[in-house]
């Protein structure tokens, strides 16, 4: 009887620690499946963290690649293929201080399409450590145009009251504001001679920019001057640009070109046979020839007789060249340079006439005019009550102006007009003027300058450049 009790317990002992086992094993396999979890997301985390600094890194390998680019584009300006006149990718190594390779970056060039300054830079970046990590950026730089100005002018400016100008103003002389300013006003004087141009009788020394308008706390001179003198070379090229790219029209041997406008994109070109004048009066002293010497005198500006010699469209002929006189009108559907030049430039003398409004389509950069005159922009007298010009002028060894009609000089019927609105700029080589008196006696009664904030590195095709690359816009693709 003791050896069944002995048995019987033993048994039960058995049947204890047997149920025991599995439970250690269903923790043991738990706690084991928590740990290599914890472990796997702890790897996971390292993983992301190194990822995440392999993506920083790779966008400052990048970076590197776009700077890399701009300096090579500081020291050869018209290269866009990485100084080996192939196509790209061009790939690179990314050094470290001590000269070790620590990542790549490959570069894709867009050079500037016909007419702009704008080159992109498509850079991607990645580090050797892990090279499936890659950041893309595009950069783009460009060389600002003639255009970056609201006025610039070689000669001292009066802008008198009643003026506003909505953008940079420039003069290698002096500047009297006394208009409204929202920009800066920069002169390359830091005193001249004021005389009766500006206002001053006796002739008395004024600061670089003085007057009674404002801002004046974006009044800042002297700073450096404007060379007018380099434009006259991009005549040549302009002539050859518009032989090969767009359209070319000699010496007319009549009246010059009169240039029809339309908002389908397409424009009228004209040979002027004839012509009547009206009288008006210019200030002696500026400007070349009969212009020069100023005074009342006859203006053939008035078309009497014309032939039409075809229509174009803009996108076939973005640069126009005429070695003539030009009128200009209508409505601007796309980019385009207009020239007036004649050959040899030094001896030679042609004006752009402007008889009617000038308008875009639209003002988001898809239009826009450059008006490009070797002598003169000249603004008609039967322009409409309020006028409108929406373009680039330049008037690269003259002035744009509206001369004078009064009744001693021809009569002074038309010679008032209501309001005068400019969107762009304007380049003149002496001073640019469209008023007589405070009434005025001939002008405009309101007058409003817009400087084209698009066509600071995006001007009118072939458009004159200045300077060296400057940066426009940066984003991650």
């Amino acid at each position: 009887m003791k050896r069944l009790n002995i048995k019987k317990r033993l048994l039960i002992k058995h049947l204890q620690q047997g149920s025991i086992l599995p439970a250690l094993l269903i923790i043991s396999t738990a706690f084991l499946i928590v740990i290599y979890g914890l472990l796997f997301i702890l790897s996971l985390q390292f993983d992301f963290s190194q990822r995440q600094a392999a993506s920083e890194r790779a966008l400052h390998i990048a970076e590197a690649g776009a700077n890399y680019y701009r300096w090579h584009l500081a020291h050869d300006p018209v290269d866009f293929t990485d100084g080996t006149g192939q196509p790209g990718p061009y790939e690179h190594n990314y050094l470290d201080p001590q000269g070790s390779s620590i990542g790549k970056y490959s570069l894709e060039i867009t050079p500037p399409s016909d007419g702009s300054s704008i080159v992109t830079i498509r850079s991607t970046g990645w580090s050797n450590e892990f090279p499936n990590v890659q950041r893309t950026i595009k950069v783009q730089y460009g060389i600002p145009s003639f255009s970056e100005y609201s006025f610039l002018s070689n000669a001292t400016s009066w802008y008198g009251a009643g003026v506003t100008v909505n953008g940079p103003i420039h003069s290698n002389n002096g500047i009297r504001m006394d208009g409204t300013n929202t920009s800066l006003v920069t002169s390359a004087k830091l005193e001249y001679n004021c005389g009766t141009e500006t206002g001053c009788f006796p002739p008395e020394p004024k600061p670089g920019v003085w007057g009674s308008g404002g801002d004046q706390g974006l009044w800042d001179f002297p700073v450096p001057a404007v060379d007018f003198d380099t434009i006259s070379f991009d005549f040549a090229q302009m002539k050859a640009d518009a032989e090969t790219s767009g359209l070319y029209l000699d010496n007319s041997g009549a009246g010059g070109y009169h240039m029809l406008f339309l908002a389908d994109g397409t424009f009228r070109v004209y040979k002027v046979n004839s012509t009547n004048f009206i009288e008006g009066y210019s200030v002696p002293g500026q400007g070349l020839g009969q212009e020069g010497i100023g005074g009342c005198r006859n203006l053939y500006q008035i078309i009497t007789d014309e032939t039409l010699i075809g229509t174009y469209n803009v996108t076939d002929s973005p640069i126009v060249f005429a070695e003539d006189n030009i009128w200009a009108e209508g409505v601007i559907s796309g980019r385009l340079s207009l020239v007036a030049a004649r050959f040899p430039i030094i001896s030679s003398d042609v004006n752009i006439w402007i008889p009617n409004n000038i308008t875009y389509t639209t003002y988001d950069g898809s239009d826009v005019l450059g008006l490009v005159s070797q002598n003169n922009v000249f603004i008609a007298r039967d322009v409409p009550e309020d006028f409108q010009i929406d373009a680039v002028l330049m008037a690269q060894s003259g002035k744009v102006i509206r001369h004078g009609y009064f009744d001693w000089c021809g009569g002074a019927e038309g010679a008032v007009k209501q309001s005068l609105t400019i969107n762009g700029s304007i380049i003149s080589y002496f001073k640019s003027y469209w008023n007589f008196g405070s009434g005025p006696d001939s002008g405009f009664i309101t007058r409003q300058i817009n400087f084209d904030t698009n066509a600071l590195y995006d001007p009118p095709p072939y458009y004159p450049t200045q300077g060296s690359y400057e940066f426009i816009s940066w984003i991650e693709e």
